[in-house]
Order: structure tokens, then sequence, then C-alpha cells
């Protein structure tokens, strides 16, 4: 199977100048594609000082934009997905292509509680690794990890899927269960990133990491975030009636409106539920047709 190795690059010339040699070296026929994302540094350059193929955005247009230029220009049957700051060494590769040979269509490399870059990081993303996992009711070892192999046909089915932003990992790794695609995990090694600080800042993108939560619900199984809720506002509103009938023998506005709300996201869940199926029937009938 032709290989085509994707790295997504902000600013990241000294990691590249570490990556590539050790990506050439183990694997030397590989399609090798930088997606420079608007660097201000040399990242352009050295990449093809070092033999990969580049393609610069004029202005930066996130990770996952990255990823979907990379995944739209390579050439491969396969696709492997790392970070460019040196976090993430060549020599898994083969261990992530081992499972892909196995029978799997996406091998995502896991990290441990040392790959991640602080305490607030690392329970943050087992707490999505829980919420993902109860969502699919497959167990999730790293959910928003970038370091994965997946094969080509089936990745680019949910192109339409992917953010422009740092949660493509989530959104594929979600898409990949939801349509029946089987998903392995491989333990990895990170490595301490080289050059400029990380792209990601805890403040202003703690709401966005939170939203990436109702996201997975919304995306995956909405009645599983809808229903829930719904069942909170209605045992809310029956305590609340008991409570006004108990002690004032009356039925309030505030048990109706709790009542209602109930219905209501109830009905919105169904109707998400609804949605969801035909997204993912897009996808599927997108590959069938490919196939015929």
């Amino acid at each position: 199977m032709r290989i085509s190795v994707i790295l997504p690059a902000k600013n990241e010339a000294e990691g590249l100048r570490r990556t590539l040699p050790a990506l050439a070296r183990t694997l030397p026929e590989a399609e090798v594609i930088v997606v420079d994302d608007g660097s201000a540094d040399e990242t352009a350059a050295v990449a093809r000082e070092l033999g990969a193929r580049v393609l610069s955005s004029p202005y930066s247009m996130g990770n996952g934009a990255a990823i979907k230029r990379g995944a739209r220009a390579a050439s491969g049957e396969v696709l492997v997905f790392m970070d460019a700051d040196g976090q993430h060494d060549p020599a898994h590769i083969p261990a992530l292509l081992a499972r892909l040979d196995e029978g799997y269509d996406m091998v995502v490399g896991a990290r441990d509680g040392r790959g991640q870059a602080n305490l607030g990081r690392g329970l943050a993303n087992a707490f999505y690794n829980r919420l993902a996992s109860w969502m699919t009711g497959h167990r999730i070892e790293d959910l928003t990890s970038g370091f994965r192999a997946v094969r080509a046909e089936r990745f680019r089915e949910f192109l339409h899927l992917l953010p422009n932003g740092f949660s493509y990992p989530t959104t594929s790794t979600m898409a990949f269960f939801r349509s029946a695609y089987p998903v392995a995990y491989v333990p990895v090694r990170v490595d301490r990133r080289v050059g400029t600080a990380s792209h990601i800042r805890p403040l202003r993108d703690g709401l966005r990491f939170l939203l990436i939560i109702f996201k997975i619900a919304t995306l995956y199984s909405p009645l599983k975030l809808f229903l829930p809720t719904a069942a909170l506002f209605f045992l809310t509103g029956l305590a609340y009636y008991a409570y006004t009938f108990a002690t004032q023998h009356r039925f309030t506005n505030m048990s109706m409106l709790l009542f209602s709300a109930a219905v209501i996201v109830f009905l919105i869940g169904l109707i998400s539920e609804q949605i969801t199926s035909l997204t993912y029937n897009r996808g599927d009938s997108g590959g069938d047709a490919g196939k015929a």
C-alpha cells in the first residue's frame, strides 16, 4: 500500500528538522506532505529542503483545515497524521500500520499520562475519553491524539464533518465508531515538543473544548444527551408539583413550564437523532457510490 504522511505545521521549523529526517529513515518510500498553516518562520523552506511536499496557506486556517487539505492532496491508500513539533516518533508508525493490516480502518497512537502537556490537560482528556466511551459503548483510550493511521477512502467520507480547529481527532474518531469502522489503539511515547509553545491556550480554548463535549454527544448519539436532560426537567417538575400540591393544593405555572421543557427537549433530541442518521447515511451512500 502507498502511504502518505501528513504533518500540519504552524511555525514548526525546528520540529521539522528533527521529525522529517527520522520519518525518511522509517518510511523512505512514503509520500510526505507538510501543510504550512500560515507560518511566520521557515517552516515551508525547511520542509522543502528536507524533501517534503509543501502545501502553504497564505494565513492560518486551523489545524483541522490543514488536515483536510493534506487528506485531499494525498495520493496514498493509507494516511498517517502526526504532529510536526517533534512529539511523535516516526518509529511508532510501523506498529500503527501493522494493526491496520489486521483489519482495522483507523489506528490511534494512545498517550499515557506522561504524554499529556500538563495535569489540567491530562484530566480534561481523561474526562473526554470516559464520555466518548460511554457514548460509543467502546473503550476509547485517547480521544484527542493527533497521531493516527487511517484508510484514506474511509477518512475522506467524513471530511465534511471535520472542524477547522483543534478537534479533528475527536470528530474523526466518533465518526468512525458511528459508522461501524473498526478502531484500534497502540501505546506510544510522546516526547517534549520542539520550538514554540503549544498553539492551544487554556483560557482561550477552555470554552471551546467544553463545547467539544456537547459536539461529541450531538454528533454521535443526540438522545444520550437530550433524554437525560428531558428526564431531569420532568422529574424536577414532578417534584415541584408534589411540593406545591402538598403545601398549596394546586398545580403551578412553574410545574407546567418544567413539564413543557421536558417535552420540548425530548422532541429536539428525536429530531437531532434523525439529522445525525441522515448525516452518516450521506457518508455511507457516498462510499457505496464510489464502490459501484
